[in-house]
């Protein structure tokens, strides 16, 4: 599959103004491919390919907990006491309590650690790889059309994320589950990446990308798709 070609033809039918981002996990450090140089977090990493970067990152360049945690760069009993507690995150105002932060990590998934060893991220329009996750930072209406055309073949509807990590939420969810994953990010992951107030994100498991691109395209075609639809008679009568 030439995933370059999709990227590209994801990029112009939905008319993005960022770069959609290949993500993938491997085993091996890749030889062709350039390792980051130095530390940031995961969700600066995706700024980093969204801007044209390509490059790995092992657990050695990660600068996150969330970021290590959640991709299974590392085991999170390696982790200090007050990390695994999620007390760190009280004084910041992001919890109340550490029983809060314990509760709600346990809605957040993560790949199992020690089975990769590297992360690789490109724009997907560059990628020479095969990812395993595609992750968008889109509009509402470019969110709500990736949507429909997830569901237009399938009926399958895709998964909110809430408060989570993206490292969570954007990358090992979608990784795990297979589903489409959308959401508005989390604290942490907008004070660290060039967003606008009103970008959202969407992560499609690569599987399913050629089928969403093929189900956009045929929906353009359609009544309620073109670009005078909601002008139409037949929009009111649309089930809410």
């Amino acid at each position: 599959m030439d995933y370059q070609k999709l990227g590209e033809k994801l990029k112009k039918i939905l008319k993005l103004k960022r770069t959609p981002v290949a993500i993938k996990w491997v085993s091996r450090e890749p030889r062709n491919i350039p390792k980051e140089d130095g530390k940031s977090r995961f969700c600066t990493k995706l700024s980093m390919a969204m801007n044209g970067e390509i490059f790995y990152s092992t657990a050695d360049e990660e600068e996150c907990m969330g970021g290590l945690r959640y991709t299974g760069l590392k085991d999170p009993k390696e982790f200090p006491k007050n990390m695994r507690s999620g007390s760190f995150l009280v004084p910041g105002g992001v919890y109340k309590s550490i029983p809060a932060v314990q509760r709600s990590w346990k809605s957040n998934m993560a790949v199992e650690p020690d089975i990769f060893t590297a992360l690789i991220f490109a724009p997907l329009s560059k990628a020479e790889f095969e990812p395993d996750v595609i992750f968008i930072v889109a509009n509402s209406r470019q969110g709500m059309e990736l949507l429909h055309a997830n569901a237009y073949d399938s009926g399958s509807h895709g998964l909110g994320a809430d408060s989570g990590p993206i490292c969570s939420s954007m990358a090992a969810i979608p990784y795990l589950t297979g589903k489409v994953t959308y959401g508005f990010g989390d604290i942490g992951s907008r004070n660290n990446m060039d967003l606008k107030d009103e970008e959202i994100m969407v992560s499609i498991p690569a599987t399913d990308l050629e089928r969403i691109i093929l189900n956009l395209e045929e929906m353009k075609t359609k009544t309620f798709f073109t670009l005078n639809s909601m002008k139409t008679p037949e929009i009111k009568n649309y089930p809410h």
